[in-house]
């Protein structure tokens, strides 16, 4: 890509750099919206885990502490994101959108890390086009796009992984002293962060410490100088974590619980290959077309590390970024818990990967400048290709966005508000799998029947909550947990969302066992007029505003 006159490289680099930006623009527009229904990825991210794991900081602001004993308390083994919402909230207040707000510019920081580290090992000397090119692949993927847009952890696992790349960046080949120190501390800070951010950080430390091992001139002594004190600082300061932010606060059952709930393998010896089948085709979820091409970019590494290994350990990035993917595409597998959103971990070292072996490897093996030149423009035609239909995509979600869940959160607080009115002892407090996306939206209390440290049964005892709100229907072990204590009263349902499992949230009013209903037959109170809405109907935007 040299032999491109410099104006045309420059005019190149404008464009690419100009649409990404267009395409970061539309993560910022409609946040409070849903995810985007009728997608190709059904996740159950988004019912729940913008709550769960910002719900330190929600209860923070709403309640005036972070834990409520008992219940899933996720922060006291993953305190980075809730610490960095509740920096936000401390400026903004709880709010929905400034919780995704904070993951769009989480996202932003992926594309300058992204730029940053590609174009530090470009072969090229005026620029890297594979850079720009990269970064416009990443803004205008749609399947980045939905899930860069919700208040969940990967986006920031995926930023602190590149931040962490690029530090081993600062000691190259150990010259100094003062290069060895800042890489030792930049790391022995980073790691630790990185685990406390999600734990499967773990599958990536290898790529990590590939990295630093390349930076040192692939020499084992000066790779262990700087590696046994950055593995030594990032140790102590975890220990430190966890000896007086875990064990001397009280919460060491809920740091484990977390391991406990989610530790599981659903991979085994018998249908071991049928998973790692199903693991490989769901990247497709990343791009139809992207997705192929990164693979092939994967092959043509393999071959080149086999032919010349030189040559591939000649840019360091390339074994790193199929470490970062062998990695965390090994979690995938053992875990067997395909969600989509686990893919955004992978996408972005893919999309990187694909443009660095393009610009380092495939397009130097054309050895005249009008074969490169030709090559150049496949390759221009491929960005194109995967880019325009992607931004399409995105401005269709972004033109016709839906409200339902943030508008059958708002209608669920409006009943229990009105409620109180008239019923000021009743509870406010909701139980529910998708409680903490509620409080998010709504301010309205809420403790999860799903997770949590003590038995559904006991939870239910020992908060005494007011309602239940269920997906579609009550399922046998809640309803098992609840009518000890409880008979319920179906009193209003609110569509939501596109799962057929989960697609209608259903509001009860929990009253104590064995007592007789108020409202049923003709003495039931009557619906407020504004809350009244049938099965397929939903709340108008400015119905929402209001």
């Amino acid at each position: 890509m040299n032999n491109l006159p410099r104006p045309l490289r420059c005019a190149i680099h404008i464009l690419l750099l100009a649409a990404a930006a267009v395409c970061l623009g539309l993560h910022f527009i409609h946040l409070s919206a849903d995810f985007p229904n009728n997608s190709p990825w059904m996740d159950w991210s988004k019912y729940t885990d913008e709550g769960w794991y910002g719900d330190a900081a929600i209860r923070h602001f709403q309640l005036g502490h972070w834990y409520v004993p008992g219940d899933f308390n996720p922060a006291a083994a993953l305190p980075v994101l809730p610490f960095l919402e509740a920096i936000v909230f401390s400026f903004t207040g709880v709010s929905l959108i400034a919780a995704r707000a904070l993951t769009v510019v989480i996202f932003a920081g992926i594309l300058l890390a992204a730029w940053v580290l590609i174009a530090r090992h470009s072969p090229a000397r005026n620029g890297s086009l594979a850079a720009s090119a990269a970064v416009l692949l990443l803004a205008a993927n749609p399947f980045c796009f939905a899930f860069t847009r919700l208040a969940i952890i990967e986006p920031l696992l995926t930023l602190l992984t590149l931040l962490a790349l690029l530090a081993t960046n600062w000691v190259p080949h150990v010259s100094t002293l003062r290069r060895g120190f800042t890489t030792i501390l930049a790391l022995g800070v980073l790691l630790p962060i990185l685990i406390l951010t999600k734990t499967t950080a773990l599958f990536l430390t290898p790529a990590i410490f590939w990295m630093l091992f390349a930076s040192t001139g692939y020499r084992i002594p000066a790779f262990l100088r700087i590696a046994f004190p950055t593995v030594a600082l990032a140790a102590t300061l975890w220990d430190i974590y966890y000896s007086i932010g875990v064990v001397h606060s009280g919460h060491p059952l809920d740091y484990h619980y977390l391991f406990s709930a989610n530790g599981y393998t659903g991979i085994s010896r018998e249908n071991f290959l049928s998973v790692v089948t199903e693991t490989a085709r769901d990247g497709l979820w990343m791009g139809r077309i992207l997705y192929p091409l990164a693979l092939a970019a994967i092959a043509i590494a393999a071959t080149i590390a086999v032919a010349s290994p030189r040559r591939l350990l000649a840019n360091p990035l390339i074994p790193a970024l199929i470490l970062w993917i062998a990695g965390y595409t090994a979690f995938l597998a053992y875990h067997n818990n395909l969600q989509p959103r686990y893919y955004l971990v992978i996408a972005v070292p893919l999309t990187i990967l694909l443009a660095v072996v393009t610009e380092s490897i495939i397009l130097p093996c054309f050895p005249t400048p009008r074969a490169r030149t030709v090559a150049l423009s496949v390759a221009a035609f491929a960005v194109a290709a995967i880019a325009i239909p992607d931004a399409r995509k995105i401005a269709e979600y972004v033109r016709d966005p839906d409200y339902t869940l943030v508008g059958a959160a708002a209608d669920i607080a409006a009943y229990i508000r009105y409620d109180q009115k008239s019923d000021p002892t009743h509870n406010p407090l909701i139980l529910s799998i998708s409680g903490s996306d509620i409080s998010l939206m709504t301010g309205i209390p809420s403790i999860c029947d799903d997770f949590g440290t003590l038995e559904l049964v006991d939870r239910v005892k020992q908060y005494k909550p007011g309602w239940y709100v269920a997906w579609n229907q009550v399922e046998d072990d809640k309803m098992d947990a609840l009518s000890p204590s409880y008979t319920l009263e179906r009193v209003a349902e609110f569509p939501a969302m596109d799962d057929p499992d989960r697609n209608l949230l259903i509001l009860y009013k929990l009253y104590p066992a064995g007592s007789q209903l108020p409202h049923s037959g003709h003495g039931r109170k009557p619906t407020p007029k504004r809350l009244r809405t049938r099965i397929g109907q939903q709340p108008s935007v400015e119905q929402l505003r209001h």
